[in-house]
Formats: C-alpha cells, structure tokens, sequence
C-alpha cells in the first residue's frame, strides 16, 4: 500500500514536468544512422539468439529424454553437455 501511494505521487509529480529539456543533441542525419546502426544491432542479435536456439534444440531434446528415461538430472546433464559440443562442432566444421 505504502509502494503504490510512493509510485502515485511519482506519477503526479512527473506529470507537471515537462520531459523534453534542454536542445535537441541529435537532429537529421544523424537521428536516420543511429536509428539504421540500431536496427542492424537489433537484427544481429535476433540472429544470434535464433542460431543459438537451433544448434541447443537437439541438446535440449536429448537431455529431456535422457531424464524421462533415467530421471537422473546428472545423468541428463552429461548427455546435453555431450550434444551442444557435438552441435558446436558440428557447426563450426561447416
């Protein structure tokens, strides 16, 4: 109660407060790079995050089996650790 009364007058006081100050740093050219140098940032990481899902999947997969067949989590981690190096690998020869 006391955390949503504190965030209420946080609220009520930026409201009145104008949120832009100051001259504008970046104008033109310059805000059209950064946005384009931001968006190749975005999609290079997007890229990353998807290659990093494909080659941990059939690691991820072993691994769930291993432990419904076991139920051994050691036993699951060994064998996830075993596919993601074969995976690398596997990859990195390409």
């Amino acid at each position: 109660m006391v955390f949503d009364a504190f965030l209420l007058s946080l609220i009520q006081a930026l409201s009145n407060a104008p949120l832009y100050v100051g001259e504008r740093l970046l104008s033109g050219v310059a805000d059209l790079f950064g946005g384009i140098i931001l968006l190749i940032i975005g999609v290079l990481i997007i890229v990353f995050i998807v290659a990093a899902a494909i080659v941990m999947l059939p690691a991820i997969l072993v691994a769930v089996l291993v432990w419904f067949v076991t139920g051994s989590f050691f036993y699951a981690g060994i064998a996830f650790l075993v596919v993601a190096l074969i995976s690398i690998f596997a990859m990195a020869g390409d």
